[in-house]
């Protein structure tokens, strides 16, 4: 995948199946794709605005006049890098094949010209009807892809051509669409995240910003993209990951032991962790009374990916770097010095990137030019890192 790719409408229709979407969202957003759900205003009948905004953690809104200072149908067309609409309901499909813009869905499938996927659902007698069998040509005559529905029992008694195909089916399709593919299958993945602490007493500690938001981001995107993954987890919440190895440590001591514990086995080795530079010297096994706390003797703490460098074999590295000044030059250094074979650097000044879902900066790689990273999501880098990584693996 590259920086495109990762923003993706998800249109739903005013149809029973709407409820079934809900399903959907979540297992497109386990396999990375960022969404925003535009609902039509029938489709509110079935699932509830209040239930969108919750599962996908974005605002949602149905019609052109809300929000107008944002321009949404604007705005979100030129956001979106795809749209998958499902279920669409008879009366959407009439709708977009007769080019109304009716409602902020309408109008933003006009407003847009990237790929278009629709799941249609209905009843039978519906979908056979002349109407809506012209109506679904006309639309794939303007490259709509359009999922056939599946055969079975919809509501009631009733059985045939209509059915809202299964989850997993739609999301096989559209990676199709996306050109998400599982590449990295057969391919390990260690992948550090989080900031260590350093203790100086039983409550207080050295540490530093970091979310983890990075590191946990890679974990799983290589994840979807088919890899075995390990992921040494300093300090974050990792709670909602699945099928991921996850190794808690907290001091860069023990992160350096479980490096060296699972490093000759992984094949690409991401350290995204920002690693304390150094630890008290002495720890306190009781709380160091505020009178007391005049200075606080360091001792540095090793260089865990230059140690590792020296073990890397045909292994890839990745590194990152977090600079104030000169960060170009000093990524630069840190990329020959530590024998990485790509490492993203961004300037942090004030605090930026720290915490936050977006981020911006520079790619570098060996012998090749560098790569200017306008703000995009953490998620959308991640791709783009497992890019480098995966071509420089061979």
């Amino acid at each position: 995948m590259t920086l495109q790719g990762r923003e993706v409408i998800l249109g739903v229709g005013g149809g029973i199946a709407a409820y079934k979407s809900c399903e959907l969202l979540r297992r497109l957003q386990d396999r990375g794709y960022v969404i925003t759900v535009v609902p039509t205003p029938a489709s509110l009948n079935f699932v509830g605005a209040a239930t969108w905004e919750a599962l996908s953690s974005r605002p949602v809104t149905t019609q052109v006049w809300e929000s107008v200072h944002t321009v949404p149908h604007i705005s979100l067309a030129e956001r979106a890098d795809f749209f998958l609409i499902a279920p669409a309901t008879a009366d959407l499909i009439a709708r977009m094949a007769m080019g109304r813009a009716d409602d902020l869905l309408t109008n933003l499938v006009l407003a847009s010209d990237v790929p278009k996927m629709i799941v249609p659902a209905m009843h039978p007698s519906m979908w056979l009807d002349p109407a809506t069998v012209a109506n679904v040509n006309t639309l794939k005559e303007r490259g709509f892809i359009v999922m056939d529905p599946e055969v079975g029992r919809l509501t009631g008694n009733d059985s045939g051509p209509g059915r809202f195909p299964e989850t997993s089916a739609i999301i096989s399709r559209f990676d199709k669409v996306t050109g998400q593919v599982q590449d990295l299958k057969g391919v390990k993945v260690l992948v550090t995240a989080g900031g260590t602490r350093e203790p100086i007493d039983p409550v207080r500690f050295i540490g530093n910003r970091s979310s983890g938001k990075q590191g946990i981001s890679i974990a799983q995107a290589a994840k979807n993209r088919g890899a075995q993954v390990q992921l040494i987890a300093a300090n974050c919440e990792v709670s909602s990951l699945v099928g991921i190895d996850v190794i808690h440590v907290e001091t860069t001591l023990d992160m350096q032991t479980a490096l060296q514990a699972n490093f000759e086995s992984c094949d690409m080795l991401i350290m995204s962790a920002a690693v304390a530079d150094a630890r008290p010297a002495h720890f306190s096994d009781e709380k160091i009374k505020k009178s007391t706390l005049s200075t606080i003797e360091l001792t540095q703490n090793p260089d865990l990916l230059a140690e590792l460098a020296q073990r890397k074999g045909k292994r890839v590295l990745v590194g990152f770097a977090a600079e104030t000044k000169d960060h170009l030059q000093e990524a630069r250094r840190k990329l020959e010095s530590k024998g990485l074979d790509v490492i993203y650097v961004n300037d942090v000044s004030g605090g930026a990137i720290f915490g936050q879902d977006t981020t911006m900066g520079t790619i570098l790689l060996r012998n090749e030019a560098d790569i200017a990273i306008k703000e995009v999501s953490k998620d959308a880098l991640s791709n783009v890192l497992l890019d480098h990584a995966k071509r420089q693996l061979g």
